[in-house]
């Protein structure tokens, strides 16, 4: 067996780090073997390089190695993908195809982005994984395949078992062996390394001299949190290698290239929320509730104001305020033809006894007047709206439009009203 210094050089690995180290031990333990192996570690990290290491140092590696990325696939066709097809299956399967797990047979599979699987699919890998069976699409012919999954993903597993979006039994079938890659903010002294690695291989590729940092720079490298990680800073030596003039860079020009620095701070860990994750949509639920309590409660105001005062400027000044408070600034349109509105009157059904106004409490001061308004439980808007819908109409001798604008709504408002009293 090769050791981990001759695979580093082999696959072009760069660092010295003992987490680094220990996840390619562990690599070359598991290859002769057929052990399921996933890899985890955050985007960025390289966690590709584990399954080929896995499958060159396996006796598979004569045979197909195919990789394959989960998270790429549309979900209507990832099975047709994975395990094929059979002519005429769906729509467009004009000829019987061969999957993945076919083609590869005898070989590994590596299924990078596992975690984005759909659930149907994840049933399907299952089966592969405990017994090497599986159905093409639109096939009843169980085939059989002889191959070594290796998977990755950069998601927290467990939390996607607990959302219900990867099934706990995969989990482990997969996991029969677990192998992390650290970040790179926790391989500090590999930092360096790399960017020199990369700085060197984009100087040889643009026919340039390699640039080089100034103490300033490697410190300010080494603090970065490197979200990206290695590929970020691949990119960020990429940038510098071809904007810069300069040769020799400084710990300003380097700042210049890292996006968020100043945000670099330690971050405040997200508590898990014990009552889900709908605290927000409640938040929203309860301002909408509110609104609606403080637009009945102006409502009700409006209503006692035409009471006491009759039907004067300022409550019609008051209504539109209101109306354009709970509709906003939209013009509505009228479903009726305006021509006609001139000769069209309505008979306006006369009660025969009108209603009287329930007698309103003096005002004593503002303060007690809300009170008022909040203890007139007993008051029907609907009654008070047709009273004053009839009122506005017998006035302009039943021209809709001259009482809407008396009432201040629009035109379509009023229609629909006369329609749902049947006035």
């Amino acid at each position: 067996m090769e050791s981990v210094q001759a695979i580093k050089q082999r696959f072009g690995i760069i660092g010295n780090d003992i987490k680094l180290n220990r996840a390619l031990e562990k690599a070359l333990q598991v290859a002769p073997t057929d052990i399921s192996v996933l890899v985890t570690g955050e985007s960025g990290v390289g966690k590709e390089s584990v399954p080929k290491i896995i499958h060159a140092m396996s006796h598979r590696k004569h045979n197909k190695y195919i990789a394959v990325n989960c998270g790429a696939i549309p979900e209507g066709t990832i099975d047709s993908e994975l395990f094929g097809h059979e002519k005429g299956a769906f729509t467009g399967a004009t000829q019987t195809r061969s999957g993945y797990f076919e083609e590869a047979d005898g070989g590994t599979i590596f299924l990078d982005e596992v975690g984005e699987l759909p659930l149907t699919t994840q049933v399907r890998l299952l089966r592969v994984l405990e017994n090497g069976e599986f159905l093409k699409v639109g096939s009843s012919k169980v085939q059989k395949t002889n191959v070594r999954i290796v998977a990755a993903t950069n998601i927290e597993m467990q939390d996607a078992i607990e959302k219900g979006k990867f099934r706990e039994d995969l989990y482990y079938r997969l996991s029969t062996v677990e192998i992390h890659l650290p970040p790179l903010r926790e391989r500090k002294e590999d930092i360096h390394l790399l960017f020199r690695k990369f700085a060197a291989d984009f100087a040889q590729k643009y026919k340039m001299p390699t640039i080089r940092l100034e103490d300033d720079a490697v410190t300010l490298l080494q603090k970065y949190r490197w979200g990206g990680n290695v590929r970020q800073l691949r990119n960020i030596a990429e940038q510098i290698s071809v904007l810069e003039k300069n040769r020799t860079i400084t710990g300003e020009t380097l700042r210049s290239y890292l996006p968020d620095y100043s945000s670099n701070l330690p971050a405040v860990i997200r508590s898990e929320k014990k009552e889900g994750d709908f605290s927000s949509e409640r938040e929203i639920l309860y301002k909408v509730l509110f609104d609606m309590k403080s637009d009945l409660n102006d409502l009700k105001k409006l209503t006692l104001e035409l009471m006491k005062d009759g039907n004067g400027e300022k409550v019609q000044q008051e209504n539109k305020k209101l109306i354009k408070k709970i509709y906003g600034d939209q013009e509505e349109t009228v479903d009726y033809n305006e021509e006609e509105e001139e000769n069209d009157t309505l008979e306006i059904l006369h009660l025969d006894e009108p209603v009287k106004p329930s007698p309103v409490p003096q005002q004593e001061d503002k303060y007690h007047f809300a009170e008022e308004i909040e203890e007139e439980e007993t008051l029907s808007l609907q009654d008070k709206e047709l009273e004053l819908i009839k009122k506005a109409l017998e006035r302009n001798k039943g021209k809709r439009k001259a009482a809407a604008r008396e009432l201040g709504i629009s035109e379509r408002t009023l229609y629909r009203k006369i329609k749902q009293y049947d006035l």
